[in-house]
Formats: structure tokens, C-alpha cells, sequence
């Protein structure tokens, strides 16, 4: 927990400390752990930017079944690494997000194996719906909740399983301003896509997705009240205090959410009790070394 005041509290939901260092094991196990015996022969498939990557390879590997993962060249070499170590087969196509999409579905095509969508999914937006699940039970008088969209499948969820007890609590989405299509979509009550190249210029690298999965923007049109951006200086920062004042190692997806508390109150609902997804902690050891420098 990291606080300003008595009455102004910060809490930190630390998915980063997942044994893949990301929430996205919870919407991937959830998936695959529903599979029938025979999908489970076929294997699975499933296009990433890296920590949806670990979260099938572990899941799968703790099914007994194959996975094949779709990764971009600018995925950070640390998830390429763990992947790989998890006992995936890793097929690398260019940067852009429908590269990764088309490939999938080709060998899924092609050999039969199972899809696993990153967020796209009711079961993988219902494994990410339980961190809220967790919020209600460890913080019963929470006021706010920020959490990170990219694909909307941890926004979709959470704010899901958290209205659905507590209409009450409010929910903010967190994106970069360089990748801000999910926010443009939820103004205008519609999917709104960005150029692909442009998104894929914000540091944090596991949120450059473009645009919003249409079965995630359902829930999150009808359960969250807005969604604000971050400057990529912003999320350097957070990076930064979040490692040195709090001893916390967040990937910079993962610090969007503490960049909007620490630079973005104004735009934010008054809270006495506001708890930051901390959604990953998958970070270049190059990169958090250049930030911290």
C-alpha cells in the first residue's frame, strides 16, 4: 500500500507477483482448464505481446498439453525467455497486432490446435473478473478501481465482478495516450481503431493493441465510467517510484495504472480508498535499469 493521507489511500492489487509475473495466468487457465480431453490432444494456440504468452505456456504445461504462441519481434526478450522455458513452440512475425492474429488462425488452420484468445473470450474476461472478486474481499469499503485496457479483457472482467456486487465503486480504465483507442471507443460508443504502427510506439509494450475486443467493450460500455490516459514520461515515473519507494519491480503496462494516481487525481473521482492494478512486473532488465538511471 502506498498512501498520501489517512482519508487518501493507494492500495496495490500486485499481479505482477503471479509465478508468471502477470494476471494474465488467471483468464488462460480459466480457458484451458475447461478444455475437453480431445481438445486438450490437439494443442493450443494463441497470438500474444508477451505475458498472455506465459499465462497459456504454464497453463497448458500444467494440462499436459501443447502450446504454440504467436509473439511480435519487439516483445521484450525476457518473455520471449520464460515463454520459451515454459516448454512453448514460439512462431515471431512483425510488431503490429493483426500480424500475430493472422498468424494464429493460420496454424490453427492448418495443424487444428485450440485457440486461446488473449481477450476476446467470456472464460478468459471471467479468469481476469476474479481479481476484483479479490479487491471486494480484501478491501470491502474500496472507493475506486484503475485498471490497465489494451485488448479490454482485465477491464472488462474486473469491472464486471465488481458492479456485480457493489454498483457503488467506480471504475477507471488506465492506457497510454500514444495507444488511446480504447478510450476514443468508449466517448464515442463505438470500436474505434488506431493505426496500428502508431500504438506500438508507447513503452509499455503490453499494451499496444488495437482495438478493443467487441465482446470485452459490451462489459466495459455498460460497467465502466471512463477511461483516462497517461503520458509515456508518466509511466517512466511510476516505474520509478513504485521500484524505489515501494520495492515493487512493475513492467510499464503495469504502471500505467499508479501513473494515473500520482499524475491524474484531478481527472479522477474523490476516493478515500483507491486500489491500482498492478498488472505485470515483466520488465527488461535493460529497460527498468534505464529508467532507474
Amino acid at each position: 500500500m502506498a498512501g498520501t493521507t489517512e482519508k487518501d489511500k493507494l492500495y496495490l492489487k500486485l499481479e505482477s507477483m503471479q509465478p508468471i509475473g502477470s494476471f494474465k495466468l488467471r483468464g488462460a487457465y480459466n480457458k484451458i482448464a475447461q478444455l475437453s480431453k480431445k481438445e486438450l490432444k490437439r494443442g493450443v494456440i494463441a497470438h500474444s505481446s508477451g505475458n498472455h504468452a506465459q499465462g497459456v505456456a504454464y497453463a497448458a504445461r500444467a494440462k499436459g498439453c501443447k502450446a504454440t504462441i504467436v509473439l511480435p519481434n519487439s516483445a521484450p526478450q525476457i518473455k520471449f525467455d520464460a515463454t520459451k522455458a515454459l516448454g512453448a513452440e514460439i512462431v515471431v512475425v512483425g510488431p503490429k497486432s493483426y500480424e500475430r492474429v493472422e498468424m494464429a488462425e493460420k496454424l490453427a488452420n492448418e495443424h487444428g490446435y485450440v485457440p486461446v484468445p488473449p481477450y476476446n473470450d467470456e472464460k478468459i474476461i471471467a479468469g481476469q473478473g476474479t481479481i476484483g472478486l479479490e479487491i471486494l474481499e480484501d478491501l470491502k469499503d474500496v472507493d475506486l478501481v484503475l485498471v490497465q485496457v489494451s485488448g479490454g479483457g482485465l477491464l472488462s472482467g474486473i469491472s464486471t465482478a465488481i458492479k456485480a456486487k457493489k454498483k457503488k465503486v467506480k471504475i477507471y480504465g488506465v492506457e497510454p495516450e500514444l495507444a488511446a483507442d480504447a478510450r476514443d471507443s468508449l466517448h464515442q460508443k463505438k470500436l474505434v481503431k488506431w493505426d496500428p504502427e502508431a500504438v506500438t510506439k508507447t513503452i509499455a509494450d503490453g499494451m499496444r493493441t488495437t482495438p478493443v475486443g467487441d465482446i470485452p467493450f459490451q462489459y466495459i460500455t455498460k460497467y465502466v465510467d471512463d477511461i483516462i490516459t497517461v503520458t509515456e514520461d508518466e509511466i517512466r515515473a511510476a516505474v520509478k517510484k513504485l521500484a524505489l519507494e515501494c520495492r515493487i519491480i512493475a513492467e510499464p503496462s503495469g504502471a500505467t495504472t499508479a501513473a494515473a494516481f500520482f499524475f491524474h487525481r484531478d481527472e479522477l473521482p474523490k476516493a478515500k480508498k483507491t486500489v491500482a492494478v498492478i498488472s505485470g512486473g515483466n520488465i527488461a532488465p535493460e529497460m527498468l535499469r534505464e529508467i532507474l538511471g
